[in-house]
């Protein structure tokens, strides 16, 4: 970055502590803000502890036996299978002449999955390799080669080839098509140019009357009814796309032709089936087969259910405060209480001898917090390693560990600002809402939101604590990192970021990669690296004055954040909504506001304000104009027609007429018009059918069950945690103003920026979320921070702006 960044010297601190003086709620200085944030907190989690006790009985299918003779068939369906994303009719069990059981699909909307080992095979498709040739209704195609990687078939004259990327007719890659976005035609160019290893997968689809792009045209086809997709290293040939469009399909091989619609699969060497988002384990002893489900189980108010006399089922109770694999989490929980309770005694041992040092107390308190945090990270890791095994927790374990990572962040050394006590509330809040959502909800898997957020909350407290303490033990030292060791460990953040996303690209989609949004590490990212270039800004007067030099030395300050904003615009652009493109606007404007309210430049503040207020009067605008002229939008237009007729279009607008139902059954006191008090634990009935509601929509869920009294109590917490990010900035600002020398002027500034650029993200999250549910803005697909179940938000962002937020107010 600068060559002058580590030349002005730091005037070290005239009286050095050994060690951190505990204080707040560790130290036993319970005052008012402190007693009135456990108050509220213990109330959040009584309640959370209520809703259990009051969680009525629920049951479901352990084992599901079928019994069959040799000859024999059964139709098995939701009501049989207990999985709710089924048809009536979806699956057909029969057993050969020879006793083999026989699997076929009879539903034309929802796939069937056999997983063999770590092989996934879907029903209706099948490899190309073999094949001489496939039949699009009356189309027939000749396949001429076909391996693992490319295909190559013929029709019409025409010679088509496919290598699981880019679509060649007679060898020239096809042109994009006339409503290709600017990120697909980008994708296109990309897989065109670069290796076959390194090319992003993208279908080939058969339908309609288009020969452009990745689309091979067929009259008569609906676009997207047949797919050649590259599917676990090889291609294969689908008979329907996911969105339910068919056509029917004929495969020609040396042992004639087949229908793949019609396609009957052995469950020889078949270990489990996936039929919706259910998955059944298979386990076959001479006539009967016995499917064991997991995950996304219905769930039954009593053990009864009048079933074929071929089935039967083996009932198990819903267990909510115990479950097998979890003495670790326990064991975890155990040594953090322990590692508190020897900090707690080391302060109170400290404190009835005053006037007197006692260095061994504070060495006890520390190595306590120690413990603590990293029996909290461990506890926290474990159990979300059980519960991507499919052992999770149990709802009361969790209960304890997110509990236990809210006291652990309050029992840190330090003082407790407004920022970190109306987070923890917030997080407690959501805790409660995803516990609620996941007791209310008829499915066996909707606590796993509550399980996943409790275990990062842990993960993300253990981690965040750990880095306060080390930041605290520096302090007191009077050490601080050389500003070149920090630019370096910005400049690794950023890369790590940068290759996040690039794996999101290559092997994920919209909602991420690896059951993970890097996004959100790209956001936090993006935040530190801006506000360090920032921060060097302000020291311009200390560096060359040619003009040559300034330009270059412009360039090291400001390219880092333009390129790493300009790669993150890149990545979102692919998702098929505009809300990223929205969160980076408010964070630019917040950014750009906190830059000229620094500098003092009125003008460039006053425009970014009146720029804002534009926006909104905009968008009051629109929403009084209409929808007469949204037609030539193009791909955005439907979602600006839903938001503003959602009763024109009730398939699109669903989303936004069951939340806006939602809403007003709530009404000021909630459902229950107790606030929700008589509601706890028990059913929320047509709420759970809102799309994405434990996630976009959220807050639907929250002002139905809470009411808008209570949705008015959220606001007033949420705008308590910005005001307080935004007081922490202003005292870091006038920290670096203060400053004596370079690095702690640079330190006050890049707190500042890092700290403005959070709370932007954070209110861009609110707006958003708020504005979809309230139909105030057009469907956005956003998490509401701390309400939604969104696990990457809570654990790569939220924690590590509140760990930031922590240490950045440490002797303020």
């Amino acid at each position: 970055m600068m060559a002058d960044a580590t030349t002005h010297p730091s005037a070290r601190p005239t009286q050095r502590r050994l060690l951190p003086q505990p204080s707040g709620v560790l130290a036993g200085r319970l005052n008012a803000g402190i007693m009135f944030t456990l108050t509220v907190l213990a109330v959040l989690c009584g309640l959370q502890a209520l809703a259990l006790l009051r969680a009525p009985g629920a049951w479901l299918p352990s084992a599901i036996t079928v019994t069959l003779s040799a000859g024999d068939s059964i139709t098995l369906g939701q009501h049989e299978l207990a999985a709710p994303q089924t048809d009536r009719r979806q699956l057909s069990l029969s057993r050969d002449t020879h006793g083999g059981w026989m699997l076929r699909n009879l539903s034309a909307y929802r796939p069937v999955v056999l997983i063999r080992d770590a092989a996934e095979q879907r029903m209706g498709s099948t490899t190309l390799q073999g094949l001489q040739g496939f039949q699009i209704d009356g189309a027939v195609f000749a396949v001429r080669s076909a391996d693992a990687k490319t295909v190559t078939f013929a029709r019409d004259g025409h010679e088509w080839r496919y290598d699981g990327s880019v679509l060649y007719r007679d060898g020239r890659q096809q042109p994009s098509c006339p409503e290709s976005r600017l990120s697909t035609r980008m994708v296109a160019a990309w897989n065109s140019t670069m290796p076959l290893p390194v090319t992003i997968a993208r279908p080939l689809s058969f339908g309609g009357n288009l020969y452009c792009d990745n689309r091979l045209g067929l009259a008569q086809v609906t676009p997207g009814a047949v797919q050649i997709a590259r599917v676990n290293g090889s291609l294969q040939l689908s008979a329907g796309n996911p969105d339910g469009d068919r056509a029917a399909v004929q495969v020609l091989s040396s042992a004639g032709p087949r229908e793949l619609s019609k396609q009957e699969a052995s469950l020889a060497g078949v270990n489990a089936i996936a039929v919706g988002r259910t998955r059944f384990h298979l386990s076959a002893s001479g006539d009967q087969l016995t499917l064991t489900p997991s995950r996304h189980v219905k769930l039954f108010s009593e053990p009864e259910l009048k079933l074929p006399p071929q089935v039967r089922w083996n009932w198990q109770q819903r267990s909510l405060w115990s479950c097998a694999h979890v003495d670790a989490v326990w064991i975890g929980l155990a040594i953090g209480a322990v590692g508190l309770a020897i900090g707690a005694l080391a302060c109170i041992a400290a404190s009835m001898s005053p006037g007197t040092t006692a260095p061994w107390s504070a060495r006890a308190a520390l190595a306590g917090a120690w413990l603590a945090t990293a029996s909290s990270l461990a506890a926290g890791l474990i159990a979300l390693i059980l519960q991507r095994a499919g052992h999770p927790p149990s709802a009361a374990c969790s209960l304890v560990l997110g509990a236990g990572a809210l006291l652990l962040w309050l029992a840190l050394p330090g003082r407790l600002t407004l920022a970190t006590a109306a987070g923890a509330i917030l997080l407690a809040a959501g805790l409660l809402a995803q516990l609620e959502l996941g007791l209310a909800a008829p499915e066996s898997s909707w606590l796993r939101f509550y399980q996943k957020s409790a275990a990062m909350l842990a993960m993300g407290a253990g981690f965040g604590g750990m880095l306060r303490l080390l930041a605290q033990h520096l302090m007191a030292r009077g050490t601080r990192l050389a500003q070149r060791s920090i630019e370096w460990i910005l400049a690794l953040f950023a890369a790590v970021a940068l290759a996040a996303l690039a794996a999101q690209v290559l092997w994920g989609d919209e909602t991420g990669v690896f059951d993970l949004q890097p996004v959100e590490l790209a956001k936090l990212a993006l935040t530190a690296l801006t506000a360090h270039c920032l921060a060097l800004r302000f020291n311009w007067h200390n560096g060359p004055q040619r003009l040559a030099e300034h330009g270059a030395r412009w360039l090291q300050l400001i390219a880092p954040a333009l390129l790493f904003l300009a790669l993150l615009g890149l990545a979102l652009v692919q998702v098929d909504d505009f809300s990223p493109l929205i969160l980076l606007l408010v964070w630019s404007t917040g950014m750009g506001l906190a830059y000229a309210l620094a500098a003092g430049n009125r003008l460039p503040a006053a425009l970014l304000i009146c720029g804002a207020m534009s926006a909104i009067v905009a968008i009051a605008g629109l929403r009084v104009a209409g929808t007469d002229d949204l037609i030539r939008w193009g791909f955005y237009a439907d979602r600006f027609l839903v938001w503003l007729n959602p009763a024109e279009h009730p398939h699109t607008g669903q989303q936004l007429l069951l939340g806006a139902r939602a809403i007003g059954e709530g009404g000021w006191l909630g459902a229950d018009h107790w606030l929700g008090l008589r509601a706890l634990g028990q059913s929320a009935g047509s709420v759970t059918n809102i799309p994405a509601v434990q996630d976009d929509f959220a807050a639907s869920f929250f002002l139905n069950r809470h009411g808008l009294l209570g949705g008015l109590l959220l606001w007033t917490v949420q705008a308590a945690f910005l005001c307080g990010i935004v007081l922490a900035a202003t005292h870091a600002h006038r920290g670096g103003v203060q400053a004596r020398n370079f690095h702690h002027a640079w330190l006050g500034r890049f707190r500042y920026f890092a700290l403005c650029g959070g709370a932007a993200f954070v209110l861009a999250h609110f707006l958003l979320s708020w504005g979809t549910n309230l139909a105030i803005f057009p469907i956005m697909g956003q998490p509401m921070s701390f309400l939604s179940a969104g696990g990457s938000h809570l654990l790569f962002f939220l924690c590590p702006l509140l760990t930031f937020v922590a240490i950045s107010t440490e002797g303020v």
